[in-house]
């Protein structure tokens, strides 16, 4: 199956308790894209400047990722600044220059416009509803969203949230978007809001998948973080799950209970991998058997052998 990402595209400075580093690879569109092509095809849709160093355009390449939707225009490519102390979960911005990225109207090129996956990335929902009317409706919509968008745009992004089938957010922005302080009723009232799958990210916590109950279970799976040794640079585990979670996804050719439950593990995969060095430098050299051992390990983390065992009373 194929899929379709329009979202960000940038050049991140970062500074964490391991290191820090300048002008690095970065984009929601980048590192989603990037996590999916180790498991499916995969073209972007996203804007950088003239400035864009072209080295970074060649790893994209070098990795399958299409880039016909790639546009470049005259001026200075998105850049964001932040920093993570020793609370990993937060990223604390310093700088945003939007530069090109402001005026970013997704152009999606005519070949592209049939995709059976959509990944609506981190953008205005404006911009992810224009989207949706260039393409023809693909099998699955996915999207992702921020607290900016829920304070800023919400009428937007309800209308927006009215033709997805599945939104990535974490614990925050889901009570924030429901006005619940529960997250169980938060989910419940962002599925009525449209989306039939909702998958809670909680950083370093790992995430919960909702899905509608079938008939044998309640249709939440939780989903653990491997516990790391070293945790260089979180930017982009959002998105690498994402790409992670829809690869697998597409991979699989199906969207059943079994399948999205797959797709989250595969998600946790990719996300803790993408953590182990600052911006893409993680994905340049991982190799398939790598992230099979990664999935295995997340396979004995959960495993656990049923024992019957008497009750007291």
């Amino acid at each position: 199956m194929s899929i379709l990402c329009v979202g960000s595209v940038a050049l991140d400075s970062v500074r964490t308790p391991s290191g820090e580093r300048e002008e690095a690879l970065g984009g929601s569109a980048t590192f989603f894209s990037t996590a999916a092509s180790f498991l499916a095809k995969v073209d972007l849709v996203a804007v950088v400047g003239e400035d864009f160093p072209e080295e970074h355009v060649r790893f994209l390449g070098s990795r399958g990722v299409g880039l016909s939707g790639l546009e470049r225009r005259p001026g200075r490519t998105f850049r964001w600044r932040g920093r993570y102390d020793w609370d990993l979960n937060e990223a604390k911005t310093l700088a945003t220059e939007l530069n090109v990225f402001e005026s970013f109207h997704p152009k999606v090129p005519e070949p592209l416009r049939r995709p059976e996956i959509l990944f609506l990335g981190n953008i205005e929902p404006e911009l992810q509803a224009a989207v949706l009317e260039q393409v023809d409706r693909p099998k699955l919509v996915a999207a992702d969203t921020m607290n900016f968008w829920i304070t800023g745009r919400r009428e937007a992004l309800l209308r927006t949230l009215a033709k997805v089938d599945l939104l990535f957010v974490n614990d925050s922005e889901a009570r924030q978007l429901a006005g619940e302080s529960s997250i169980v009723k938060a989910v419940q009232a962002i599925q009525r809001m449209g989306p039939r799958i909702v998958c809670v990210k909680r950083g370093e916590y790992g995430a919960l998948l909702f899905q509608p109950p079938a008939e044998e279970e309640d249709g939440v799976f939780a989903i653990p973080a491997l516990p790391m040794e070293e945790v260089r640079d979180p930017t982009g585990a959002g998105d690498s799950f994402a790409g992670g979670f829809l690869g697998a996804l597409a991979a699989g050719g199906r969207q059943g209970p079994a399948e999205l439950r797959h797709a989250a593990v595969m998600g946790s995969v990719l996300a803790s991998l993408a953590v182990e060095d600052f911006s893409l430098d993680r994905f340049r050299t991982l190799q398939p058997q790598e992230i099979e051992a990664r999935r295995r390990r997340f396979e004995r983390l959960t495993w656990f052998e049923p024992k019957l065992s008497r009750l007291a009373g």
